[in-house]
């Protein structure tokens, strides 16, 4: 029997009382790959995360984990099986960097020798290992370093799916590049089904394997990027610019 699809949005619509956020957007996301959907501030981008693990439920439509409604799922239940990692990390200050990736399997009753172990497992994931990051305290690493440890929290469960909001842009370029060539290594690695949002095409073309364009409360494109990049719709070709753009400074063709 065919498993079903990770995340399935069905003619999902949110308002919230003022102009549509979301309007009818159909999404599905298979199991073990990565979708990243790019958008302008307000597009809906963030709401579109909210919705998968149950902070928000929709004003119309329903969205599916698994093959469930997100309604039938027990809320506290449906957030073990999703990982989640944002910008701002949030990380404990007063807690070492194992402790902060363990609290999630300790919560859920994990005995500490299965904690350890996957602790020791996620520093070595992340490129954190072999040395005594484990001990350090978050205000002791770099900005790439803590985005490293919160997504090491994030997996710390192994949920099938992890979200990402916007998890690199208060990073600089270099760090953002390494962090994307990191994340891909883990992804070839651990096979979960991510979802990133993001306001940057080129880290959408970096990281996704499909690419969604969210516009004026609907999905105007879904595709892989080589054929995003092609794409004549005035809603894509906005956010392609700024991408061309600094492409074309890079090889010399722009003053």
């Amino acid at each position: 029997m065919t498993e079903p699809a990770a995340i399935v949005f069905e003619r999902v619509s949110v308002a919230r009382g003022g102009p549509p956020i979301l309007n009818g957007v159909d999404l599905t996301l298979e199991r073990g790959e990565t979708v990243a959907l790019v958008g302008r501030s307000g597009a809906g981008k963030s709401t579109i995360l909210k919705l998968v693990n149950r902070l928000l439920t929709p004003d119309a439509g329903r969205i599916l984990v698994s093959g469930r409604p997100t309604t039938e799922w027990d809320p506290y239940d449906l957030r073990r099986n999703v990982g989640y990692v944002l910008q701002e990390i949030a990380l404990f200050p007063h807690m070492s960097i194992a402790e902060n990736i363990a609290v999630v399997p300790r919560l859920r009753g994990w005995d500490e020798g299965k904690v350890t172990a996957r602790v020791r497992e996620l520093l070595e994931l992340t490129g954190l290992g072999g040395s005594d990051f484990a001990i350090r305290r978050p205000h002791e690493l770099s900005g790439g370093q803590r985005q490293r440890v919160g997504v090491a929290r994030a997996l710390a469960a192994d949920p099938p799916i992890l979200l990402m909001d916007e998890p690199f842009g208060a990073l600089d370029p270099m760090t953002r590049r390494e962090m994307h060539e990191q994340l891909r290594r883990i992804q070839e690695q651990v096979r979960k089904t991510i979802l990133i949002v993001t306001h940057d095409m080129g880290e959408a073309f970096a990281m996704g394997s499909r690419v969604g364009v969210l516009a004026d409360g609907a999905l105007a494109a879904l595709d892989t990027p080589r054929a995003i990049a092609r794409s004549e719709d005035p809603r894509v070709k906005g956010l392609l610019a700024p991408l061309f753009e600094a492409t074309a400074a890079l090889q010399g063709g722009a003053p």
